[in-house]
């Protein structure tokens, strides 16, 4: 299996440029946000306590994350591999993520860190609050996002430094699926 993270802070564009990798390397797209989205949707025990955690900015237990990762995982094993998107969020998740491959005999290959400059994110938030109402969109949440972000997630970038490459995501979305594209045509060639 062939397996690659896509990590950047809110807003930076995964969910877009995960479409298309997913599409043009035949990869399964794994994004805990919809995972998570799904849940609340469904009105499950677990979307109920996600929604609240959530609409507060706040990251999700890594406990509930991995779950429900790792049910996804399982059920799709055999396939070319995984873009994980929006996981790992923690060191913690990402040393989950480590020993789940590995239970699986696989590893991951790339590590693809989609950079913006935060006024822009910050900017591409409030449009998105504007366009679909989301809870987690208000400046108050806006605010605590990025406050959780820094503390807890960039950590991640270091954690896979070896892996890692930046890409600006500040471009269009050709000329940054160009620069992801030519990351992981050099990582297949390796």
């Amino acid at each position: 299996m062939f397996n690659l993270v896509l990590f950047g802070p809110p807003c930076a564009g995964k969910g877009t440029q995960a479409k298309k990798i997913a599409e043009k390397y035949q990869l399964t797209h794994l994004s805990t946000g919809e995972m998570i989205r799904r849940e609340i949707a469904q009105g499950t025990e677990v979307g109920k306590m996600a929604g609240q955690i959530i609409n507060n900015g706040q990251l999700l237990p890594d406990e509930l994350v991995v779950g429900l990762l790792r049910k996804e995982i399982a059920g799709r094993i055999g396939k070319e591999g995984f873009l994980f998107d929006g996981f790992p969020r923690t060191v913690e998740q990402a040393k989950k993520l480590d020993g789940m491959l590995a239970e699986y005999g696989s590893a991951l290959h790339g590590f693809i860190n989609i950079r913006v400059p935060e006024p822009e994110l910050k900017e591409r938030m409030r449009k998105r609050a504007g366009i679909e109402g989301r809870a987690d969109d208000t400046e108050e949440a806006i605010d605590t996002r990025f406050r959780e972000y820094h503390r807890r997630t960039t950590p991640v970038a270091e954690y896979y430094r070896p892996l890692c490459r930046d890409i600006r995501g500040d471009r269009s979305v050709d000329e940054v699926f160009t620069d992801i594209s030519r990351f992981i045509d050099d990582l297949e060639a390796d």
